[in-house]
This record gives C-alpha cells, sequence and structure tokens, in this order.
C-alpha cells in the first residue's frame, strides 16, 4: 500500500460499484470484510451483468464496473471512460456449469460436442443417439429439450458461448461470442444467475448454465462435461484453479481460453473496470484502497466461495498499475 492511497479517517467516501454477476456473491464478501477495516469508505456493488456495467463505466455513473467480457476498445475511447482512462483488473476466476431438470435422472453426462449443438438446436430430444452414448444405463425420456440462457448482457453468457465456440465449428459460425447472442433455440430467459436458474427448476427437461459457486450453493443438479483428452469432469474449485494457472495475460489483463489446456473447460476470469483518474483525491485514494485490499487480503476469501485466485505474479503487474491512478 502506498502513501497516496491513505483517505482521511474523518473523510466519508462512498464508492459505488454495478456490473457482472458472475462474482456478486464474492464481491459481497468482500464489501463486508473491508468496511469492517475502513468503516470511513462506503462500497455499494449492484449486480446487473456485464453489459450493464460497461454501459455505466461509460456513462460515468459509478466508481468501478464490474464484467466478465471482453471490454473492446471502442468502448475504452467512449464517454467518460475515453476521459479519463480504463484499467481492468483482474480479481478472480471460476467456471460455468450446466445445470439441468431432468426427473429421475441424477447423473448426467453432456459431452463436449452435444452442449453446443443443444445450444445451436441441431440435438432437441434428450434420448438423441449422442446423449443416450454418453449416459449408458439411464433411461432418458423422447421429451424437446428446453435451453434457458440469459434475458441481460451476461458476461457468464460471453464464458459459456466462447468455449462452445472453441470446441464447435457450427456454433461459432452460427452464435459466436457476445454477451447477448441471437440463440436459434427460442430459449427460455432470465434475468441473472438466479433467473436462469429459476427457470430450470420450474420447467422439466430444461439444461441451462449459471456460475458455479451460485449452483453449489443453491444444490442445483449440475452435468458432467469433457475436456479436450474426453476426461469427464464435474466442477471443483482444484480444477478451476488449473485451468487459470494456463491463463497468459497480456499487458490489458484481458484473457479468455475457451479450451484450456488443464481444468475445468468452461472457466474464465472477472475484472473490476477502474478509471485511471478519478473526480477528487478522495475518491482516487478509497479506490486504491479498496482495489489494493480485493488484490492482497481479499484474495484469501475467493477459495471460500469457489472462486480462484488470480496468480500472485499477475497480482504484482495489476497493483504498480492501480497505484498510479490519479485525481
Amino acid at each position: 500500500m502506498t502513501a497516496n492511497t491513505v483517505v482521511n479517517a474523518q473523510q466519508k467516501v462512498t464508492l459505488s460499484g454495478a456490473g457482472a454477476t458472475f462474482p456478486a456473491l464474492l464481491y459481497q464478501r468482500y464489501i463486508r470484510e473491508f468496511q469492517s477495516k475502513n468503516p470511513n469508505i462506503q462500497v455499494n456493488y449492484q449486480a446487473i451483468g456485464s453489459g450493464g456495467g460497461v454501459r455505466q463505466v461509460i456513462a460515468g455513473t459509478v466508481s468501478f464496473g464490474g464484467t466478465d467480457a471482453l471490454m473492446t476498445d471502442a468502448q475504452k475511447r467512449e464517454g467518460v471512460a475515453g476521459q479519463r482512462g480504463i484499467l481492468l483488473v483482474p480479481t478472480a476466476g471460476g467456471s460455468v456449469v450446466p445445470i439441468y431438470n431432468l426427473p429421475g435422472v441424477s447423473k448426467l453426462r453432456l459431452g463436449r460436442q452435444v452442449l453446443p449443438d443443444i445450444f445451436s438446436g441441431r440435438i432437441t430430444r434428450w434420448n438423441d443417439p449422442k446423449i443416450v452414448k454418453d449416459n449408458p444405463g439411464i433411461n432418458l425420456p423422447g421429451s424437446e429439450i428446453r435451453t434457458a440462457v440469459r434475458a441481460d448482457g451476461s458476461g457468464t453468457t460471453y464464458h459459456w458461448v466462447n468455449h462452445l465456440s472453441a470446441v464447435n465449428a457450427y456454433f461459432r459460425g452460427r452464435i459466436g461470442v457476445s454477451t447477448a447472442p441471437d440463440w436459434t433455440t427460442d430459449p427460455l430467459k432470465g434475468p441473472g444467475n438466479a433467473g436462469v436458474a429459476a427457470l430450470v427448476r420450474r420447467t422439466a427437461g430444461t439444461v441451462g448454465y449459471v456460475e458455479q459457486s451460485y449452483a453449489d450453493k443453491n444444490k442445483l443438479a449440475i452435468a458432467e462435461v469433457q475436456n479436450s483428452k474426453g476426461q469427464w469432469l464435474a466442477p471443483s474449485l482444484a480444477l478451476s484453479n488449473q485451468a487459470v494457472s494456463t491463463f497468459k495475460f497480456p499487458a490489458s489483463f484481458q484473457v479468455f481460453d475457451g479450451d484450456p489446456d488443464a481444468g475445468y473447460p468452461i472457466t474464465g476470469v472477472t475484472w473490476m473496470i477502474l478509471y485511471r483518474q478519478y473526480p477528487d483525491a478522495a475518491q482516487s485514494a478509497a479506490v486504491k484502497r479498496w482495489v489494493n485490499y480485493v488484490l492482497t487480503e481479499g484474495q484469501s476469501l475467493n477459495e471460500s466461495l469457489d472462486f480462484t485466485r488470480i496468480p500472485s505474479s499477475v497480482i504484482q503487474r495489476v497493483l504498480s498499475e492501480v497505484n498510479q491512478i490519479k485525481p
């Protein structure tokens, strides 16, 4: 922590954040712990989706944003983002998992080509031969497969379709990678992880996707997936850590690997979006103190919520940028 991260003990500062739902549980935990040690800094975070977070940063209506998706160079030049400059700070890694509702089926495998084929509409029935082949001994119904996706612009969706596009050329060409794809399956749509989970829970024959820690906390049925070696995997923190350890963080700190060499194959990183310049010294000092906490003490909280830590070598690079933020 540098000297210019000090906030006057009598000076109350409020930092407002908004964006990605993917790290929302983690960010709320960060906030509770941080504010217990820094009562003069009030931090708020609204989980409105990555797209909303980027829009609010561009509009200048927040102190920081949250995104799991690519913030483009064009977006970085827009509005207040372009005026103040942008710094993307990786805070955690985590996995996105397929959840399902298939009465009588307590264990399900959805193969490497099956998932993209379901979400692009090429597989439409639960007893499709490709699904049956991967699930010997399980009585799969002939009913229609319904898909449940995010209604909002979502970084969780971005990580999901980034993987499906990486492993399946048809999906890549027809759906592609974005926070709000043009789906071909007439899916059910819900806001946030909670909205998708609610749709899957109340609709038999449905498959959707949510962030792993949300699925674990809410005891949702998770299908196993395949890695590039054909191994069947259930999500775990250890596998998420393996995947993140293979990521190569460039100067922008934005990295997307839709099919990592090791670990759980649907794993990504989430970022806080900071300005490089703030309106006054109190705001810039508070932001630096907050983000220094997240990248040091805060990292010890990640694993308790099924998120990975950011590699220490990357954190040192990020902190050197954070501590150059100016009023």
